[in-house]
């Protein structure tokens, strides 16, 4: 809590994720491939060859994104000694979602127990990212002490496992990617800033490069999701044409430089990218943490799960200042200077 008369600012209390236990090598999953499609036998290796994933988890079959979310909001509680009574808002933020109405936010908090008030933020996997822009917005303001933002991340339903041949696996390839996870932050009122900072842009013409169409059958009128879909060239080359002065502003703006930050965390979809990005932003690659290799793409639980490979690393410490590259379809980018 804030001293009465003191300003008023916020800052990350604490941070967890769940990953699930099961989950799928590569390997395992170009096999799977193979046996679902005669004649369709992808090249040994490929898939990590070109995303540098490993291994991916997967969620229990009746697990949904709440499910997640609430596993990842329970372990942040337990260690942190908080009650769900001490939670003034819940904001569940990530690209899954349960239900298309009401907000998932409602199922997590009765799947806690949790009686405040909730809605939901969704902005592909800059999701959780603009979750703390907006919560570190409220706190300032005076309108809460204590925001938990939730995020569960069931993207593994999305896998595309029937294909008409390599060319389609080019194009549906990047649902092989990804990971299913649940993460959580809390964030606080503070009387010394935690989150310095913050800058967003987008570059919405690129919208039609990564995209998860909304189906109607014609017959029952059920929506459906259809099949995940990225044009992967042409999103390559829309981040690469993406101005990132904003971002490094919100660096530059406080007078730091990439060497006052402990870790950089940046969004991981594909890990050969992540070089090349860095070196255009100026990054320094020893100062990110990677974690797509072993955890697979796991949305927009990508940056707390770096927040939590860092600390648990001891890479990330108290009074450390941390950087946040948010990298979403849309395209939408961002960047957040947290001090630890």
């Amino acid at each position: 809590m804030t001293p009465a008369g003191a300003a008023r600012h916020a800052r990350v209390a604490e941070v967890a994720t769940h990953l699930p236990e099961d989950g799928m090598t590569s390997a395992q999953v170009e096999a799977r491939l193979a046996e679902l499609n005669p004649g369709l036998v992808p090249p040994p290796g490929l898939i990590e060859r070109l995303t540098g994933v490993r291994y991916r988890h997967l969620a229990p079959d009746d697990w949904m994104a709440s499910d997640l979310a609430a596993a990842a909001v329970r372990k942040l509680l337990d260690s942190c000694g908080r009650d769900l009574a001490d939670i003034d808002l819940l904001i569940f933020a990530a690209t899954s979602a349960d239900v298309i109405e009401p907000a998932t936010a409602h199922i997590v908090a009765e799947k806690l127990g949790a009686r405040c008030p909730v809605f939901d933020l969704s902005n592909a996997c800059n999701s959780v990212v603009n979750a703390i822009e907006v919560a570190d917005a409220l706190i300032c303001a005076g309108h809460y002490d204590r925001i938990l933002i939730a995020c569960g991340e069931r993207v593994t339903l999305a896998a595309q496992w029937r294909l008409s041949g390599l060319d389609e696996l080019f194009t549906v390839g990047a649902s092989h990617t990804v990971s299913d996870a649940g993460a959580a932050l809390l964030l606080e009122a503070s009387d010394r800033p935690g989150v310095l900072g913050h800058r967003f842009t987008a570059e919405s013409a690129a919208w039609p490069t990564t995209v998860v169409p909304v189906q109607r059958d014609r017959q029952t009128g059920v929506l459906t999701a259809g099949r995940f879909q990225v044009r992967s060239m042409e999103l390559l080359a829309a981040l690469d044409r993406a101005d990132l002065t904003p971002l490094l502003d919100a660096v530059t703006g406080l007078g730091m430089t990439m060497a006052d930050f402990a870790v950089v965390c940046v969004h991981q979809a594909a890990l050969p990218y992540l070089a090349p990005f860095c070196e255009r932003a100026g990054i320094p690659l020893d100062r990110t943490v990677v974690t797509i290799a072993d955890h697979g793409n796991v949305a927009s639980a990508s940056l707390p799960l770096q927040l939590v490979t860092a600390v648990e690393t001891g890479r990330l410490k108290r009074g450390d200042h941390a950087l946040l590259i948010g990298l979403a379809s849309g395209l939408s980018l961002g960047a957040m200077v947290l001090r630890w």
